[in-house]
């Protein structure tokens, strides 16, 4: 292990993890931190350090990196009891991939000078995660990037430098979720609408990849319903969320988004209809019961 290469991990779900992995294989002495101690404990038989609070993971790095849930998350990590803002000497960079408002990313970073903030959401999901190759949409100061490159190559295989100021890069992962949240939902019904007319769904998934209409979502997600297969990678609830930004970000500036509102309502009825923990492909699962095609679009123990 490299001396003085420390970097704090707070969040170990299925992204987190995958960074501390990738910081451990580079040489990082990784610090990590997650209300669950299974996930911690599973950290430290890795090789990292296991810790309790944000503080304590970091003290004393380089890098904290904050793989939690929302904005109220990232406040608690940073502000809250047990938060790493007092913990964190100057110099030290603290590195936001939660996706945030682009509000709240600049309003953070004030709250945290003199502490470096880079705003840093990601995209990829858990296997490019744990492989290191994860896209990194990041803004910040020029000097932030280069203090901790080899953290961020450690963990990235697409490290986009989109600005000087914090909230920029949230602003430009706020594009990439209004797209990713239109293809899942048009995805989907596109699926539903294929069942709704007797056709094999695994015959439409081959010509469909294989075609125009085809999308990143389509081939990704589409192979989960096929599979039957609704663990959640990412949730219907986070697209709830992820939406909710777009949306408020279209409110604040006068901007009328009426695709990506009808998105959001399709997850946001498919999370009312008790699918919202549930990975985020089941918004065909509800479009099978619009269509009413739930015996060939559904998951075990779902009602006919």
């Amino acid at each position: 292990m490299s001396k003085g290469l420390t970097a704090g991990v707070i969040g170990l779900g299925s992204m987190g993890m995958g960074v501390a992995q990738s910081l451990l294989r580079a040489g990082f002495d990784v610090a990590g931190c997650d209300p669950r101690p299974e996930v911690v404990a599973a950290l430290a038989a890795q090789g990292g350090r296991a810790t309790t609070t944000p503080a304590e993971a970091a003290e004393g790095a380089t890098a904290v990196f904050s793989v939690v849930l929302n904005g109220a998350q990232t406040e608690t990590v940073l502000f809250g009891p047990g938060g790493c803002a007092e913990a964190m000497a100057p110099g030290a960079v603290f590195v936001s991939m939660a996706t945030l408002s682009p509000d709240l990313a600049r309003d953070m970073a004030a709250r945290l000078a003199p502490v470096d903030y880079l705003d840093a959401p990601i995209s990829g999901g858990a296997a490019r995660a744990a492989e290191g190759k994860l896209s990194v949409m990041a803004s910040g100061a020029p000097a932030v990037f280069d203090r901790i490159g080899g953290e961020l190559a450690a963990v990235s295989e697409n490290l986009f430098r989109l600005g000087d100021q914090p909230g920029q890069g949230s602003s430009f992962k706020a594009v990439n979720q209004l797209l990713a949240g239109v293809h899942i939902a048009a995805a989907s019904e596109a699926m539903a609408f294929a069942a709704a007319q007797g056709l094999d769904l695994a015959e439409v998934y081959r010509v469909i990849t294989a075609s125009a209409g085809n999308s990143w979502m389509f081939a990704d997600r589409m192979k989960r319903v096929l599979d039957n297969d609704y663990r959640p990678r990412s949730s219907t609830d986070i697209f709830v969320k992820d939406l909710g930004i777009v949306l408020e970000v279209a409110r604040t500036r006068k901007l009328p988004p009426p695709i990506s509102a009808q998105a959001m309502q399709m997850f946001l009825m498919t999370s009312a209809s008790g699918m919202g923990a549930d990975d985020d492909s089941s918004v065909a699962r509800f479009y099978a019961r619009l269509f009413g095609v739930t015996d060939v679009i559904r998951k075990e123990g779902d009602d006919q």
